[in-house]
């Protein structure tokens, strides 16, 4: 199971941190953060992997997120700084199980198995 929390409003160049916490399911392979805006395809935002910490970012998110993982607590979490209002979606935490694409790969693709519920946020003045 995967519970995100830490969604919610903001206004333009404000922050958040979202917050993945993974119960009964801790030998995960990499576990990252996906969003979906009304009427858009999902994106990959970031990824990260629980052995090496390898990461990916999308270019639209580089600079102004980062992604960290606790591998005591089983939990990640995306620091998101800078918001933009093209920032608000939905936003879900993901995991993969099987090494079989790169973490790179796998956010990009989507090419996930387990996801959680989401969680909103907004970005508006």
């Amino acid at each position: 199971q995967l519970a995100e929390s830490g969604g919610g409003s903001v206004q333009p160049g404000g922050s958040l941190r979202l917050s993945c916490a993974a119960s009964g399911f801790t030998d995960y392979y990499a576990i990252g953060w996906f969003r979906q805006a009304p009427g858009k395809e999902r994106e990959g935002v970031s990824c990260i992997s629980r052995s090496d910490g390898s990461t990916y970012y999308a270019d639209s998110v580089k600079g102004r997120f980062t992604i960290s993982r606790d591998n005591v607590k089983n939990t990640v979490y995306l620091q998101m700084n800078s918001l933009k209002p093209e920032d608000t979606a939905v936003y879900y935490c993901a995991a993969e199980s099987l090494p079989v694409l790169s973490v790179q790969a796998m956010c990009r693709l989507g090419v996930v198995g387990y996801w959680g519920q989401g969680t909103q946020v907004t970005v508006s003045s």
